[in-house]
């Protein structure tokens, strides 16, 4: 039976201007009504089924140093509780959005439409984090997961695991529509491009370091991106440019254009890199050696603008990330440090410890899509959102670990893929509010 993730947006508080047409009345009220009810059944569902046999289902230079039954009786109440909610808010929500569409059909002379505050279900806090649960589940992997990526603007999910399979999943329906082998090359990170249909990724075969742009509508290679002589441990795209960075074992970090088959840069580095780009596109990020250098991407070659020192942890570098608005950066190293740092001043804000991982393992981190919590992996399994919440998971490695752009939702990947979610049986602002 096929059922659907619901994954409520993230509350958003600026305003934001609509054009050329108007929101209905209801429709806010609805996607609340519906994202929250929604949710918690599928919350209902999973309790239910837990025992159940099987599973399938450049400001940074600019500003330059300045249908189915719950069988539980606590998550039927829990959903019956969340309909009493929404029942006592519609009116309140009602006239607030009677409101906004008022404001918003007001035209001035020149056409142009007045601005309004749009009001989403949920805003990601302590109390919502510390609810959260595995809501779904994948377990039909044959190997581990290695790498993982959300699409920015769809609701598709891509994964990359040990059993040398690609597979693209639809979020939105809990679904996953396709599985690529690439039993040649082998596979083991891999990235969205802009276009959802089209990803990148790296071999892990032992012989063929290139890197491929994947069709997973055809399942044809697109290009050859050859230059590598060792692992790829580092892939990032720019979200602005058809531009990507690649950084490898062989100690060279190279820079390349999608539509060309050479790189369009290298730089040298003395260490296992990790390497990312800003939000922007105009900055990037390369970690070694107990520091991060930061270059301006358009003119990399005069060296790093700034170097920010993490500390003294000189472990290897696994993962160095930026948040989305750009003034946070987050970096991951084996020894188990995962380091936050203003990325326009470089000072280290906060360091969390975790167990180390091997070194074939690689401690991942995210940042939640505000970039106000960070969720990480750990060498002994866990899953932690700092300094909120822990898991105890089965698992003995470290997970492969993203939040999904704008939602309340992040992912795991190890042995299986799993989207955690809140349980809103556990918020007091929605089951105590009869």
């Amino acid at each position: 039976m096929k059922s659907h993730l619901c994954i409520p947006r993230l509350r958003v508080n600026a305003t934001c201007t609509i054009k050329n047409h108007r929101l209905s009345p209801m429709t806010l009220l609805e996607r609340f009504r519906q994202a929250v009810f929604r949710l918690m059944m599928l919350s209902a569902l999973s309790k239910a089924t837990h025992n159940a046999a099987g599973s399938s289902p450049d400001h940074h230079v600019m500003k330059k140093r300045s249908s189915y039954y719950p069988a539980d009786p606590h998550h039927s109440e829990a959903v019956a509780d969340c309909i009493e909610f929404i029942k006592k808010s519609s009116l309140t929500d009602q006239e607030e959005i009677n409101r906004d569409s008022t404001a918003s059909s007001s035209f001035d002379a020149t056409g142009t439409q007045q601005e309004r505050e749009e009001k989403v279900s949920l805003e990601l806090t302590e109390e919502i984090l510390q609810s959260m649960e595995t809501g779904m589940v994948f377990r039909d992997y044959n190997g581990r997961i290695s790498s993982m990526d959300f699409h920015k603007t769809s609701s598709y999910l891509v994964t990359a695991s040990d059993d040398e399979s690609i597979r693209l999943y639809d979020v939105a329906g809990a679904a996953c529509l396709k599985a690529i082998n690439s039993k040649k090359y082998g596979v083991d990170l891999v990235c969205f491009t802009s276009d959802p249909t089209t990803v990148l990724y790296s071999s892990k075969n032992g012989w063929d370091e290139s890197l491929r742009l994947l069709s997973l509508n055809d399942n044809k290679y697109l290009r050859y991106f050859k230059g590598h002589h060792d692992r790829v441990v580092s892939l990032s795209l720019c979200s602005r440019k058809e531009c990507f960075i690649s950084g490898s074992l062989d100690r060279t970090v190279l820079l390349w254009d999608q539509r060309a088959e050479k790189c369009q840069g290298l730089l040298r580095v003395q260490g296992r890199p990790a390497a990312a780009y800003d939000d922007q596109g105009i900055v990037f990020a390369i970690a070694f050696g107990g520091y991060i250098r930061m270059f301006d991407s358009r003119k990399y070659e005069k060296g790093p603008f700034d170097i920010f020192s993490v500390g003294g942890d000189v472990s290897d570098a696994n993962v160095v990330k930026f948040s989305n608005d750009g003034r946070l950066m987050l970096l991951t190293t084996m020894d188990g440090h995962i380091h936050v740092l203003d990325s326009f001043r470089g000072t280290l804000l906060s360091t969390y410890n975790v167990k180390p991982v091997s070194i074939n393992s690689t401690l991942e981190a995210s940042f939640s899509p505000e970039g106000k919590f960070v969720v990480s992996g750990s060498g002994d399994g866990r899953v932690h959102a700092w300094s909120v919440a822990s898991w105890v998971t089965y698992e003995t490695e470290p997970h492969v670990i993203k939040w999904a752009p704008g939602s309340l939702m992040f992912a795991t990947g190890s042995s299986e893929l799993s989207f955690w979610i809140p349980d809103l049986s556990k918020l007091a602002a929605y089951v105590g509010r009869k």
